[in-house]
């Protein structure tokens, strides 16, 4: 197994847990409903990392059995690092707490408590008190993020929600023509677009986005087709062509779901149904589909992570709604431009309010910018 240096224990466990964190992005949009976890083993008396695990597809199995399998008779004595607290409660499988207690695992190092009240705090008793060491990781703000849409669907029964906009260098928003998509960033930073798909559970666009520039929705990264999220559409008439390819059927393509308004007629939602989509009806505010009771909706089907592409009209709905948790923005064709935080700021202003968001990152992606705010 890795053999990892002779650093200061404080240091040591922040670079274990960052590994176990890492392994967790790895079940991002294939674990929900359960959170996507991740769990490094490692012997202190060896110097070496002797398992690792993370949160299975479909959730199962959890992190901690797979990294003590991984790692047999060894794990007696280790230390474990992972992101989430260890389950104290029954499910379809037994909690992991008998399994690191029964595995001889003498110390847990933590990311966040789970907010779940069956676990929360229990699972870390129940290991104190099996006389387990039990520390709280100081990467505890790095293992929130990754848990975001578990804490959120726990807490206030909502998926996280990621909005990702692209925009031309002069903040103009590209619009399709004839059904045909018009880009404004170049193939990095779309690759990297599709890479959000893969770890989101659930893409969502409205009628308008559907219909101008026709997508698949779907994530076209070689070996993430089978990552596809479920497609979602908002149309309260329920009005949608039939040639769209939201509709196509494909081998490992998630399923279609279309909100509509309650004055969709039956013959509507008939048609869509026939067109192979799932309709469910939504209440309306004025007119327009009533974003609380979306994402209620759509946690009732174990969504955790929700990325909202659509357009300026579907962005400024969550945005009213409150309900916007990270914008991820990708301005095209800088070139060797040097970033300007005010102009970034300005152009999101176009299409979202700042009021409850704070600037978190900036990376260069390609000739592209990909500027990142979060929730205060």
């Amino acid at each position: 197994m890795t053999t990892v240096s002779n650093a200061p224990k404080q240091d040591l466990d922040r670079r274990l847990m960052a590994g176990a964190i890492a392994l967790a992005r790895r079940g991002l949009g294939r674990t929900a409903p359960n959170p996507a976890v991740g769990a490094v083993l490692y012997r202190p008396d060896l110097g070496e990392i002797v398992g690792r695990g993370w949160t299975q597809p479909g959730g199962r199995p959890h992190a901690e059995p797979v990294a003590i399998a991984s790692a047999g008779e060894r794990a007696k004595g280790a230390t474990l690092y992972v992101t989430l607290e260890p389950c104290a409660h029954h499910g379809r499988t037994p909690p992991c707490v008998e399994a690191i207690i029964a595995a001889g695992i003498s110390r847990v190092v933590f990311g966040i408590t789970d907010p779940d009240p069956r676990v929360s705090q229990r699972g870390l008793r129940i290991l104190e008190n099996a006389g387990i060491e039990v520390v709280r990781s100081a990467l505890v703000e790095e293992a929130h993020d990754v848990t975001i849409g578990h804490v959120l669907r726990v807490s206030q029964r909502r998926p996280f929600v990621q909005v990702k906009i692209a925009v031309h260098g002069n903040g103009q928003v590209p619009t399709g023509h004839d059904g045909a998509p018009v880009w404004a960033t170049g193939t990095e930073s779309r690759a990297r677009g599709h890479m959000m798909r893969a770890e989101a559970d659930a893409i969502l666009v409205g009628r308008g986005t559907a219909r101008a520039d026709n997508p698949s929705l779907d994530c076209r990264l070689p070996g993430f087709a089978e990552q596809s999220p479920l497609r979602v559409v908002l149309s309260g008439s329920g009005a949608l062509d039939d040639e769209l390819r939201i509709f196509e059927k494909r081998d490992g393509q998630a399923a279609t779901l279309v909100f509509v308004g309650q004055h969709a007629t039956s013959d509507v939602r008939a048609a869509l149904r026939e067109r192979g989509a799932e309709v469910q009806v939504i209440g309306d505010v004025a007119g327009s589909l009533w974003i609380p009771a979306v994402l209620d909706a759509l946690v009732e089907r174990g969504i955790t992570r929700l990325l909202v592409e659509g357009g300026p009209s579907m962005w400024r709905a969550f945005d009213r709604a409150g309900m916007i948790d990270e914008v991820v923005m990708f301005r095209g064709a800088l070139g060797e431009a040097t970033f300007d935080a005010v102009a970034a700021e300005q152009m999101l202003a176009r299409y979202v309010s700042q009021s409850q968001l704070v600037l978190r990152g900036r990376a260069r992606v390609g000739d592209d910018d990909m500027v990142t705010w979060w929730r205060a």
